[in-house]
């Protein structure tokens, strides 16, 4: 069954349409399912939720165009980095279906401004958190495929708890000073496919989570692919975590670029969120203009109770369930030019260290009027600037086959740390010894 949301007297003049949108997506899911298409023109409304066996088919010309009125937004339960509480439902929403899709070569236009303001500068104003700009909790078999997205009020796609979830060659851009405005954001969600994508953001392009210390369920986020997407600004190309109490896992990322991204491939926790990430391949990488390429931070403090002692402390604390793990991370055959502040950042816990790093055939150069800057989200550490690789509280990192040029002073900063292999290595041209 396939119908326009024309038929259910929806029109491009300016008006809320959402009853009338929303009429369309019931009555096809009543009937079995079926797609539900935009035309062109722009259309203007609230929060959708999809249904059941629907595509949402956003014909070329189309824009969705949502308020920026807080009352115009129902509110539901759902995860707001990584809890549930009461949140506005998202653009798009759904919730415990099965076979759901958003596809075609349309736009969906957040209207964010509004809500960006309100969050800057009148936060008290702000009932809820900002609705994000796809959101779909504990769902089957998703697939979110060719449209455009710009402005999101806050995280632009954000499948939880979703199992068998498909991203392919959408293009999503926020601007670079928007705030929380992540591109793609998968929570707890397992068999997860992100390809031939170009995300243009203001905050992290791809963030994988999985819940913190107060999400009640611990559930994992695994078996991820992104691969065959470029990066535009945004704090980092690829992050896992900080929240990630419900461990991530199996996540290969490939042939993609990053251009302008602050960091790069950035792995981030603390002490209190527990839980594991393991078993990371990063592969065919080209980053250009970064701050630094490689973060591996145990001591990233930001967010509730992120300032305090048992955080920032390089003391050891006994090991609990509150510790996070970080292990089997493997990087291989990336460039990465015009580094500001340094080569790579990797630092554990005194108590348990990061482990089983390994580097392979990695080109790095640094920018000839590198600006100075923190590596890391860390407390304790300073600005630094055409630095090489620090490396502190980590055991079992190999380094084969890289080669920096432009470092200056130390080429490697090693403290606390054991099992540390250089082979086949320069710097400036000369080899490393």
């Amino acid at each position: 069954m396939e119908v326009l949301i024309t038929e259910f007297g929806a029109k491009p003049n300016g008006e809320l349409m959402t009853d009338k949108i929303q009429k369309a997506i019931d009555t096809v899911a009543a009937k079995g399912g079926g797609r539900v298409s935009v035309p062109a023109g722009e259309f203007y409304t609230a929060s959708l939720r999809l249904k059941s066996h629907i595509e949402l088919h956003l014909l070329p010309g189309s824009v969705l165009k949502f308020s920026d009125n807080q009352e115009d937004y129902p509110v539901v339960i759902s995860r707001w980095e990584g809890v549930k509480r009461e949140v506005y439902a998202s653009c798009l929403y759904a919730e415990n279906v099965q076979n759901i899709a958003v596809t075609g070569f349309g736009l969906l236009d957040g209207n964010g401004q509004k809500w960006w303001q309100i969050f800057r500068n009148e936060r008290e104003k702000l009932n809820y958190p900002r609705p994000k700009l796809i959101s779909f909790d504990s769902c089957e078999n998703v697939t979110i495929k060719d449209i455009s997205m710009i402005n999101s009020p806050s995280w632009t796609v954000n499948p939880i708890l979703c199992h068998g979830v498909t991203v392919e060659n959408v293009k999503i851009k926020n601007p670079a000073d928007s705030p929380n405005t992540d591109g793609i954001d998968p929570e707890s969600c397992k068999n997860v496919r992100i390809s031939n994508c170009q995300i243009d953001v203001g905050d992290d392009c791809i963030a994988i989570k999985a819940g913190t210390e107060d999400t009640k369920e611990r559930v994992s986020c695994e078996n991820i692919t992104i691969t065959n997407c470029h990066m535009i600004h945004g704090h980092g190309g690829v992050v896992l975590g900080s929240e990630m109490s419900g461990d991530i896992r199996n996540v290969t990322i490939s042939n993609c670029t990053f251009q302008d991204t602050d960091r790069g491939i950035r792995l981030k926790s603390r002490r209190g969120r527990g839980g594991t990430i393991e078993d990371i391949r990063v592969s065919n990488i080209v980053m250009d203009n970064v701050s630094c390429p490689f973060i591996l931070n145990l001591y990233y403090f930001c967010g509730p109770r992120g300032k305090d002692q048992y955080v920032w402390d390089k003391a050891a604390y006994p090991i609990t369930e509150e510790t996070p793990m970080f292990r089997r991370i493997h990087f291989a055959d990336i460039t990465a030019r015009n580094v500001h502040a340094s080569a790579g950042f990797i630092y554990g816990l005194t108590e348990q260290p990061v482990s089983d790093i390994t580097f392979h055939d990695i080109a790095i150069s640094m920018a000839k009027d590198a600006i100075p800057g923190k590596p890391a989200m860390m407390t304790g550490i300073e600005d630094m600037q055409k630095s090489g690789f620090y490396i502190g509280c980590a055991t079992n990192v190999r380094f084969d086959r890289i080669t920096l040029d432009g470092v200056e002073g130390e080429i490697f900063h090693i403290e606390n740390s054991q099992g540390i292999q250089i082979h086949d290595s320069y710097a400036n041209q000369e080899k490393i010894e």
